[in-house]
């Protein structure tokens, strides 16, 4: 299983009953009223539950179709697996040749003749003087106003320097490559309407992308490799918007929304023509702002989206330019003053993760570097079906073998281990459906260990009580001290497996996330289900006196 969303209302629900419930355990707290809450955990359990199930829901219970539900991954739903390979170091040379036509403009500027710029074969950019007796003032202008550039002579050219990011500035390139890779895919993948889907960093300069149900993969293919439309249009301030939503857009207007909200994305009513499109921009940045007005975002355009910019501005003070990617309205700030320099600042009350946000969006007009498929899989839907099969047999099969050895072995303390171990499951289930897990292979792998696993617990409880009842103590004792002595093992165990659960979902990927999760989620509610709700079955019969002897 891997985690998608999260839904805070189940989740908030489930942790408040487990938290009362620990409370009281730990308290010594009435034993009646722990079984309230088990019954109450298994209840809320199985309503959560209901929407995942493949059936469809009476018309009295349709408002639970709201609530999280299991998803089925691409290996049991089939559908498109993708590997892509970004091409960074194209990123870096693309970044220098852009940086090439910002030399020549800062030196025109400067009052210098304006160097010859051109690419070496390992991306390198060299730079030819065409008034060698400027060299020096050139130098001291490259220091000044270039300082993530680095110069050095280049051999047997003289007047000419050879000139190279430094290790800061190309790393920080390679890193807005990828994220604006990952951004512009994420909104094409977006168009598919598929969902679950995966779209995730894999190691350095990798891309994974996973559609659940998709079976064309050349439908996919077509639309990564698509470039992603970054405009620029005004805002329509003639008319409101609300009554273009109800009556439709005046002519020559269109209606476009932002990003989706809590309470649904905003519209905006905006003019149709283009005034400005995403191939002007060549960067923006976070930047640190006042204190009154937090961070903003500084962009970078080139020499034609200097003189577009500048005429746009100049025209238009006053009024809200939008920033359109792919039809949505990422940003909408003021024209407060003409802008007739290459930097343009876009503020707007941001917090970081929002500017940043923006920051990504605007670089996003195209995919920074070219994207290679290094990897390719299809899963047939019928292959799907099979492994749902054959996952729900293994699972089924090893369920029903440790049951009934539990029962048979130890009796009436192996059904109420029973018990306690269908609880396990039932809470895992449900806490991967409250956090909206999408359901794999490797996560019923997961599961079915996590079975095998909450049975040792048990298994240890009870042959400390068999022990404690050879040694002649009484059958309140025996529980006691069986738990007690148990529980040092259970810990130990737990918490290395635990341990190494988050070591598998730190450093793995993919399937091994999915299977990581399942067995961190199941050691919790293992340990809860099958050491303290049992315990709580323990304390309610010496609570009411009738413990004369234990089944075990």
């Amino acid at each position: 299983m891997e985690g998608a969303t999260q839904n805070p209302i189940t989740i908030v629900t489930l942790l408040a009953l487990a938290g009362v419930f620990l409370w009281l355990h730990f308290t010594n707290g009435s034993g009646t009223i722990r079984l309230w809450l088990a019954g109450a955990l298994v209840a809320a359990a199985i309503i959560l539950l209901l929407p995942s199930l493949e059936f469809s829901l009476p018309d009295w219970m349709q408002p639970l179709e709201s609530l999280p539900k299991i998803q089925l991954g691409l290996d049991l739903q089939g559908g498109t697996h993708l590997l892509l390979e970004v091409k960074l170091q194209e990123a870096i040379k693309t970044s220098l040749r852009r940086r090439g036509d910002d030399i020549e403009r800062e030196a025109k500027d400067n009052k210098l003749t304006p160097p010859l710029s051109s690419q070496n074969p390992d991306g390198s950019l060299l730079i030819k003087l065409t008034n060698p007796g400027e060299s020096s003032a050139f130098q001291d202008l490259m220091s000044r106003a270039f300082p993530d550039l680095t110069m050095a002579p280049a051999p047997n050219q003289g007047g000419a320097y050879v000139a190279n990011f430094n290790p800061q500035e190309a790393m920080q390139i390679r890193t807005n490559a990828m994220d604006q890779a990952l951004e512009t895919i994420r909104n094409r993948i977006d168009q598919l309407g598929v969902r679950e889907t995966t779209v995730a960093r894999e190691g350095e300069n990798d891309i994974l992308v996973q559609l659940p149900g998709i079976q064309d993969p050349e439908q996919a293919k077509e639309l990564i490799g698509k470039t992603a439309v970054l405009e620029f249009k005004l805002l329509d301030d003639k008319h409101a918007v609300a009554d273009a939503v109800r009556q439709g857009p005046p002519a020559g207007d269109d209606i476009l929304y932002g990003p989706p909200q809590a309470g649904g994305p905003p519209p905006y009513l905006v003019e149709s023509p283009v005034l400005m499109t995403g191939d002007v921009v060549t960067d923006a940045r976070v930047r640190e702002g006042g204190r009154m007005e937090g961070p903003y975002v500084e962009v970078r355009l080139n020499r034609r989206g200097t003189d577009i910019f500048a005429a746009l501005t100049s025209q238009n003070v006053g009024r809200n330019l939008a920033i359109v990617l792919d039809g949505t309205v990422y940003s909408a700030p003021v024209i407060k003053e003409p802008i007739p320099g290459g930097d343009v600042q876009i503020t707007g009350n941001f917090s970081f993760e929002e500017a940043h946000n923006l920051a990504i969006v605007l670089r996003s007009g195209s995919l920074p570097a070219p994207v290679e498929i290094i990897e390719e899989r299809t899963v047939g839907p019928s292959l799907g079906r099979d492994s749902i099969r054959q996952g729900e047999l293994s699972f089924v099969v090893g369920a029903i073998a440790v049951l009934a050895f539990m029962a048979i072995y130890y009796s009436g303390a192996g059904i109420l281990a029973d018990l306690g171990l269908i609880l396990n499951i039932l809470l895992l289930v449900c806490v991967m459906a409250a956090l909206q897990a999408t359901l794999t292979l490797p996560g019923i792998a997961g599961i079915v260990l996590t079975l095998g696993m909450s049975v040792d617990a048990n298994v240890l409880v009870n042959e400390r009580m068999r022990e404690e009842l050879r040694a002649g103590k009484s059958p309140r004792e025996a529980i006691k001290t069986g738990y007690e002595r148990a529980w040092s093992a259970i810990r130990d165990s737990n918490i290395s497996t635990f341990v190494a659960g988050l070591i598998l979902f730190q450093f793995g990927t993919g399937p091994v996330k999915g299977f990581a999760v399942t067995l961190c989620v199941g050691v919790l509610t293992g340990v809860f289900s099958c050491f303290v709700v049992t315990r709580a079955w323990y304390d309610w019969k010496i609570s009411m006196r009738r413990l004369t002897t234990i089944s075990v």
